[in-house]
């Protein structure tokens, strides 16, 4: 079986790739593309894989726009970290999808339905609408709970400057303070603004406010001066560098 994986973060590419040997599913991974548009391009220029697994969230955008720039006829099973809300289109709209972190037995129970049917699932305009319409019309958080001391307290998003990970912990950064998130950041990522709010790498999310300078960085990424640096290092990623300056300039 071959197949193609799309998703922008080296970690879920490394499980899921683990996980397809432990199913003892036969396959050969084509490639692994991190972006809308280096998807677009491989789409253009390749064969049709037999199966695609596609993460929603790229280094440059929603995969959705894939489909709106070339014809993909391939079987696809989607990877999500988006709450239940967003993937209501998906379950409507009967397309596979593996809510993260993926778990062993959802990606087997996934296989065996793919091996059973093995239709293709391309995209039609109408179902393309509505779940671009779920994802962009998704109500964001305006407030988090954290921990502060032995108890929690709320602090609005309005308040924070930064998230970042460091040793599986998620903390949110404000002005004055760091406080523990009970969430991963990749859960947390999905339930934030996007107008507000960018992952410019695995580890650390950025307001938009809190950047103060931007600066060009070797091997083509960007090095960010933010407010309440922390000891914290700002590096966009090389695949983001693109979309992050779009990001920007809205």
């Amino acid at each position: 079986m071959q197949i193609l994986i799309i998703e922008d973060e080296p970690r879920a590419v490394r499980q899921l790739r683990n996980m397809l040997d432990t199913c003892n599913f036969e396959h050969q991974v084509l490639g692994v593309i991190d972006t809308v548009e280096d998807a677009v391009t491989w789409f253009k220029t390749n064969a049709t894989p037999q199966l695609v697994f596609m993460d929603i969230q790229l280094a440059d955008g929603l995969s959705f726009e894939i489909f709106q720039k070339t014809t993909v006829t391939a079987p696809i099973i989607f990877t999500t970290a988006f709450d239940q809300y967003a993937i209501q289109a998906f379950k409507v709209n009967s397309i596979d999808y593996l809510l993260k972190p993926i778990r062993k037995e959802d990606l087997k129970h996934a296989l065996d339905k793919f091996q059973k049917t093995n239709q293709p699932s391309s995209l039609a305009p109408g179902i393309l609408k509505k779940l671009l319409g779920s994802l962009q019309t998704q109500e964001y958080r305006s407030g988090i709970l954290v921990k502060d001391g032995n108890g929690f307290v709320q602090v609005q998003m309005a308040d924070i400057v930064y998230f970042y990970s460091e040793d599986s912990i998620t903390f949110a950064v404000t002005q004055d303070k760091r406080f523990i998130v009970d969430e991963t950041l990749d859960q947390l990522s999905t339930t934030l603004d996007p107008k507000i709010f960018y992952q410019i790498n695995r580890g650390q999310v950025i307001a938009k406010k809190a950047i103060l300078k931007v600066n060009p960085y070797f091997n083509h990424r960007l090095k960010l001066t933010v407010s309440s640096p922390r000891n914290q290092e700002f590096i966009v990623s090389r695949p983001k560098t693109k979309a992050f300056k779009n990001w920007l300039n809205f």
